[in-house]
């Protein structure tokens, strides 16, 4: 493919992935939370979904997406819900005075989690069906190029949402009181419903 047209998508991605979202929201929820680990996990999930997003996107089903809108407004409006349940259930829940106290939250959960903001943000799969042939080199073989991109996508989106992961589950130390493990629960349940509120007012282009 052409390498500057590639170079241009890089740039591009970077600068989209970094923009707040809930993705994010939750990502750093989860690492103020529970850890830098169940962060990480977070971000398996909200990388998994993404995945599927842009194998559909490769596979051409974007003009099936399409027809779907109202079945994805609904999606959408399910993931709005969830979010919204975990920052209420986050905010309510009694504060841990010394952190590390109580059993973290599994793995699969905080996976299935991400898994599920992402999968519920359907307005992301018309974007990538917009977004990717943006960067095709209409010369050369299709199909190829959009494998390249999507794997590109995700292996820097993972890479920054990592980083993201890492850098809230740093600040997991700062809460080692019952006061602030109060303002703790405060503020990813705050993140949550933040997210859940950017997903409601998120429209389908």
């Amino acid at each position: 493919m052409d390498w500057t047209l590639y170079l241009a998508f890089v740039a591009a991605t970077v600068a989209l992935i970094l923009l707040p979202g809930p993705n994010i929201m939750m990502i750093v929820s989860n690492s103020i939370a529970y850890g830098a680990g169940r962060g990480l996990a977070t971000v398996a999930g909200v990388s998994a979904a993404m995945a599927v997003f842009l194998a559909l996107t490769t596979l051409g089903m974007s003009s099936l997406v399409q027809t779907a809108s109202s079945w994805f407004e609904w999606l959408r409006w399910v993931g709005v819900v969830y979010l919204i349940y975990l920052g209420i259930q986050q905010w309510r829940a009694a504060p841990l005075a010394v952190v590390g106290a109580g059993a973290p939250a599994p793995l699969s959960r905080v996976f299935l989690q991400g898994f599920i903001v992402s999968a519920t943000n359907p307005k992301v799969l018309l974007f990538y069906a917009a977004f990717l042939p943006q960067f095709v080199d209409a010369s050369a073989p299709i199909l190829p190029q959009m494998v390249l991109l999507s794997v590109t996508f995700v292996v820097i989106a993972f890479g920054i949402d990592s980083g993201f992961a890492l850098g809230a589950g740093r600040l997991r130390g700062f809460f080692s009181n019952e006061r602030r493990a109060r303002l703790q629960n405060r503020l990813t349940g705050s993140l949550m419903i933040g997210a859940g509120v950017w997903l409601a007012f998120s429209r389908r282009s």
